[in-house]
């Protein structure tokens, strides 16, 4: 079983390796939804598999750098696809939310990435 949480960030970015002419080499701002996924079997007490809050606080840290950022100038994402953007919050969320099983990244409401760890 898994659980999730949902977090809106907004942030701009430009994607700097896209074919000339791209439009997504040019400067532009997305309202992403990045869903936190966390696996494991409810506690038998608290009937939770973790509490929603102890996810928020553990992605705080990382919200911080992202909301509101250009996320070119984000150390770890000079090219800030949503593959790159999902694989850097796992490598950063990972070590302390063992737990994590998935993080989707959705770029726009139509297009997004799914990312559940190396493989």
């Amino acid at each position: 079983m898994d659980i999730f949480k949902v977090f809106r960030i907004e942030a701009a970015h430009r994607l700097p390796n896209v074919p000339p002419g791209h439009k997504c080499a040019r400067l532009h701002g997305h309202s992403f939804a990045v869903e936190l996924h966390v696996a494991g079997e409810p506690d038998p007490h608290s009937g939770w598999i973790m509490d929603f809050g102890d996810i928020k606080a553990v992605f705080a840290p990382l919200y911080e750098q992202l909301d509101h950022h250009y996320l070119n100038e984000v150390e770890g994402l000079d090219n800030p696809t949503s593959e790159n953007l999902a694989r850097w919050i796992w490598d950063r969320l990972k070590p302390d939310l063992p737990a994590l099983s998935e993080v989707v990244v959705h770029e726009t409401c139509t297009s997004g990435c799914r990312y559940r760890g190396p493989r």
